[in-house]
Parts: structure tokens; sequence; C-alpha cells
């Protein structure tokens, strides 16, 4: 674990390391779309005049300002992921939208090498920057590095959620280090998630606990007693001790972006959106879907024939399994899979259902015998759910959703569950990629549950990428 003095310092020399890195790539990526506008050979041949660097001196700047004003390197989102990544997209999107409007009054027609260039190597290289030191910072995290000391403040059923909740995601940044009761004094401890938590300090005391113990955060869980009143003058408290106020809600499975805040008259109010299911972006998601799996299908066309002629020699029958699954609005379709087992495996499935290994309504083993040699193979690597990618191009399912349920399933729904089916169900998913058949039923729901109300087409870019990384290195497939 880092000293006091070191995770204090943490944030700061994390972002030096991210500027020095953001800096590196414009200036790359400029210099590279300069150097393509000019023509190699007209460089080695004689000096650049100063004039020709103008334009994208002009660029460099603007770009490297408007990804500060962005606080793409902000403590509260490095880390993060998909917020982290939105906040690079954006601001480079945003410094080419002004350079654009400036060029064209402007009448700089040397500018397109820089859009046609710079813009997309430039903005591909800083995601996946991003990404190389977001695995490295949560690597050392791992190890008790780069993490904020925190004390958790409150009742002892709060403290002990939110200690249990930092414990189940790896991305946390925070180290709780301490806890505050008001009715307790120094001494003792709080059992939550892995740790036994130290009390260090009363309600009357967290400031002074707070400089003695080096903490960058002080978390305040739930409605300690006091409340808003306790609040503020805890707030004046921590003035000049460089720690943190952060506040606690226990609002579940509720994305950061439906999340907003709107102070009125000094009251500061927390605005939760209510989830669409229909509109602009739907209608973005619904195009991504057509020409992804297009194009995808198109791609795999020797491969999708490798594994027709495998399975038709490793067993008689028909190539692809046809079964019904519910749709979004509880409408049915029949999905299209590679066949993994023998011919007979739905009639053979009653003579196996004390040997389930699945929780809920989903029916698992781990080694079914129906599978048979070649379905073992393209079941590990999800290959066999390669012909969905037309369920999903003729608009049955979509690249990412909840999983396509059974009617029997459906059928078995509580009735907050039928909420996975107001969206299309996916050829992959947070399921998929958080466990697959190792999950519980009741993972299972939640995952789904959240993704459909807080999906974004960011969010399904990384989850697709995920995917990717979960079918090479396959876990909870069988």
């Amino acid at each position: 674990m880092d000293s006091p003095s070191a995770g204090r310092i943490w944030a700061q020399r994390y972002r030096r390391k991210l500027q020095i890195t953001d800096i590196s790539i414009i200036v790359s990526v400029v210099t590279f779309a300069l150097l393509a506008h000019l023509g190699a050979l007209d460089f080695v041949r004689a000096p650049l005049p100063i004039d020709s660097w103008t334009v994208p001196l002009v660029v460099m700047t603007t770009w490297i300002v408007t990804l500060g004003i962005f606080h793409t390197r902000d403590s509260r989102i490095i880390g993060v992921g998909a917020t982290e990544y939105k906040h690079v997209i954006s601001a480079s999107v945003v410094t080419f939208g002004l350079l654009a409007i400036a060029f064209l009054l402007l009448d700089i027609d040397a500018a397109r090498a820089y859009f046609l260039l710079a813009l997309p190597l430039g903005l591909t290289a800083l995601t996946l920057a991003r990404w190389l030191w977001r695995k490295w910072l949560l690597n050392q995290r791992r190890f008790g590095h780069y993490l904020s000391r925190a004390i958790v403040v409150g009742n002892r059923d709060d403290i002990e959620y939110v200690i249990g909740q930092m414990d189940q995601h790896s991305g946390a940044a925070y180290c709780i280090v301490g806890a505050a009761l008001d009715t307790a004094g120094v001494g003792g401890t709080i059992s939550a998630g892995k740790h036994k938590v130290p009390i260090v300090a009363d309600f009357a005391r967290i400031a002074q606990a707070t400089i003695a113990m080096g903490i960058d955060t002080v978390i305040v869980a739930g409605h300690p007693s006091g409340g808003s009143h306790y609040v503020r003058n805890l707030g004046w408290e921590l003035e000049g001790t460089s720690a943190e106020l952060v506040l606690s809600s226990r609002l579940t499975d509720v994305a950061g972006p439906r999340i907003h805040f709107r102070p009125v008259e000094g009251l500061p109010l927390i605005h939760v959106e209510i989830p669409h299911f229909q509109g602009g972006k739907y209608v973005l998601k619904r195009s991504v879907d057509v020409i992804v799996s297009a194009f995808a299908l198109l791609m795999l066309l020797p491969l999708l024939a490798v594994i027709v002629a495998l399975i038709k020699l490793d067993t008689s029958g028909p190539v692809l399994f046809l079964q019904e699954r519910v749709g979004r609005n509880g409408h049915t379709f029949r999905i299209l899979k590679f066949r993994s087992m023998s011919s007979d495996a739905e009639a053979r499935l009653g003579l196996l259902r004390e040997r389930n290994e699945g929780s809920g309504l989903l029916f698992k083993m781990r080694n079914d015998p129906r599978v048979t040699r070649v379905g073992r193979v393209i079941r590990k690597y999800s290959l066999d759910e390669l012909p969905q990618l037309w369920n999903v191009l003729v608009g049955d399912m979509s690249l990412v959703g909840p999983r396509p349920p059974l009617p029997a399933e459906v059928r078995g729904y509580d009735t907050h569950v039928h909420r996975r089916l107001y969206i299309k169900p996916g050829l992959t998913g947070l399921w998929q990629i958080s466990g697959r058949s190792d999950l519980s039923w009741e993972e299972s729901v939640r995952l789904d549950l959240y993704y459909v109300e807080n999906w974004s087409l960011t969010g399904d870019l990384i989850i697709l990428w995920r995917t990717f990384r979960v079918v090479v290195n396959p876990v909870g497939a069988y």
C-alpha cells in the first residue's frame, strides 16, 4: 500500500503522464498530416517555409487546449473507461468543428489534410493510449498503488454498503482506510466486504482524522444524523485539508449519463433521467447493426464455409439449429445457430433435467452429453452464434442487447424482468463479457436490466471490443 503522501499525489503524476502522451500523439499526427500535404520529397529537398507551420501549429494548440477544457484528465474520470473515452472523443470532435468553421471563414484550403488524416489517426491513437494507460492503472491498483485514501462517514449499515460496493468493482479508485460513526469513539472495526475497516473518528473529529491520516477523500454514506446541516458543516471543516467531500447515494443500477445535477436556490436536486426506448439514438443503433452485420457476413464467409463443412463431416443432420426466441415487445422469431448438439438434443432434454447446473429458468450442463466434438469447439469460442448476424441484419436482433430468451423463460418472468423485452436482444451483451454460463440467473437478469435502461452507442462499442477479447480467451463458455 502506498504511503499517505504517495496516495495524495498519485493523480497529479498520472495526469502528467496522460498530458505528455496526449501532446506527443497530437504533435505526431499533425506533423504526419503536414508532410502528407506538402509531400515528403519537397520536405527533403528544401526546408519548410515558416508560414507552412502556421496551420499545423494552430491545429496542435487548439486540440491540446480543448482536451484540457473538456477535463479529459480530471481525477474524477481517469481510469473510469467509457466516460473518459467520451470526453476525449467529444473534445477532439469539437476541436475540428471549430477549426472547420475558422478555416472556412478564412478560406484555408491546406486544412483538408488535417481533417482527413490528423483527426481519424489522432482520435484512434488518443483513445487507444487512454485504454492502455487505464489497463496499466487498474493493474497498479490491484497492488494498492494509485488509490485515493478515503474514510467513510455514516451509519454502520450505509458504511458496509459503500465498502461492499467498492470491493465488487476493481476499477474503484479509493482505498478505504477508516470509518467514522456518530455513536462510537475511536477503536473497533467494521467488517464489510473482504475487509475489516478501523473506526478512526466520531462525527466531531473527522477533520482532525483527515489531516492526521493524510486522507484524500471523505465519503458520506447515506443520510448521517444531522442531515444536510451536518454535511454542510463537514464541508466547512474540511476546507484547507486538500480532502474532497463525496456524497454517496443508493441509486442502484443507474448509469452516470442518466444522472443530472440542478441546483435550485441553494437546493441541490438530482435528476434521474427516465429511460426512453425509441427515438433518434435507436435509429442510429439500427443503422450500425445493418452496416456492421452486413460487412461481417461478407468478411466471414470463408470461416462460415469451413464450419459448415466440419459439422457435416462430424455428424449427420442439419447444419443450422433453428429455435424460437422472444424479441422486442414479446414478438417471437427464429434464431439461427450452427448446430453444436446431436440432432435429437431437444428430445433428450427431459432426461437431463435432474442434472441441470444452471440457475433460475436456465438449463446448463458443463459436460452436456448431447454436444458434438465440433460443437464443443465452436461453443467454446462462440462460433456457433455467428449465423445470428443474419438475425441482426433482418432486424430480429441487435449486435448488443439482452440475452435472447426462450418463450418458456418469458412465461416464468417476474413482472419487472419483462423490461428485458423493451429493446431487441443482442448477439452479445453484458452477460457475454461477464461470465456467460457461470452467471447466476439473478446476476444475468440484473445485467440485462442495467443494459436496457442505460445503454449508449459508446457502451455498445466497448462491449463489442470486450466480446472479442472474451471470445479469444473464453470464460464461462460450455
